[in-house]
């Protein structure tokens, strides 16, 4: 009988004039209300997380940093952690193995940087302040090659200006507390995963100028999603040989291409 009932009701309503207005009424409340709660959906977002926290492990043909190899012009292995949170503040550590030192005497195979500062905007320019401390554990040098620098750096459209200063000795380098580092970059997404990354960058190490170089580099990189990357750069500097060599000669700041894979989660 429940079929009947309800048959009849609807009957009832589309043939009474009066209920058939109730009905469309009722009909227009209801679309009004759900245009409105699919409106109110569409624009709703889930919030901001306080903080994030993210990993990456990588590897590369060659740890080219400003321009000199660190490895012997050998593959290496990297690792990082980063902790952001939505203020604008950042913390972070990063690790590579490294030939340099033990080809200088000094024992050390590894680099392990330790970071932190605040990322922020100011109308169109972002800017971003810090500290990297430089960390070579368990090495025996007789001039510490562990640094401390502090950074600036502002961000135009795909443009990135930055200047990193020395207030401890440069890697090594004895008397040269206040040497500086300037890089200008841009980032261009090129679509479908691609990017391409030029640069160019200039370090200067105070009290030793035949330490001081130009350095370059163009990067091609892709995104394959879930986390997985790979980037090719070319890279070159005109550092003086005479500074910059392996022990078997080798000039470390020579042109060369530069592979690297990394997966971040």
């Amino acid at each position: 009988m429940a079929p009947f009932l309800l048959r009849a009701e609807f009957n009832t309503f589309f043939f009474s004039s009066e209920n058939s207005v109730e009905l469309k009424t009722t009909q227009k409340m209801v679309l009004a209300a759900l245009a409105f709660s699919g409106a109110a959906f569409a624009q709703t977002k889930a919030p901001e997380p306080d903080y994030t926290l993210s990993y990456n492990v990588g590897v590369v043909t060659d740890y080219r940093y400003r321009g000199i190899s660190q490895s012997r012009l050998k593959p290496a292995l990297q690792g990082g952690i980063d902790f952001a949170h939505k203020s604008g503040f950042y913390l972070g550590t990063w690790a590579s193995t490294i030939k340099w030192i033990k080809d200088a005497g000094g024992g050390a195979s590894v680099e392990w940087d330790i970071y932190g500062g605040y990322k922020g905007t100011a109308g169109p320019i972002g800017y971003d302040v810090g500290v990297l401390r430089y960390q070579y554990p368990s090495h025996d040098l007789s001039v510490s090659p562990n640094t401390t620098e502090i950074y600036g750096a502002g961000t135009y459209g795909p443009a990135t200006l930055k200047y990193s200063h020395a207030v401890t000795n440069l890697f090594g380098f004895a008397d040269t507390k206040g040497s500086g580092y300037l890089d200008l970059s841009a980032t261009f997404d090129l679509g479908n995963g691609w990017s391409l990354a030029p640069h160019v960058g200039h370090q200067k190490v105070k009290n030793f100028s035949p330490a001081s170089y130009t350095d370059y580099s163009v990067t091609v990189g892709k995104d394959f999603g879930n986390g997985f990357s790979a980037s090719a750069a070319l890279v070159g500097t005109d550092a003086d040989d005479s500074v910059y060599f392996t022990p078997a000669g080798k000039f470390t700041g020579k042109s060369g291409l530069v592979l690297g894979a990394k997966y971040s989660f």
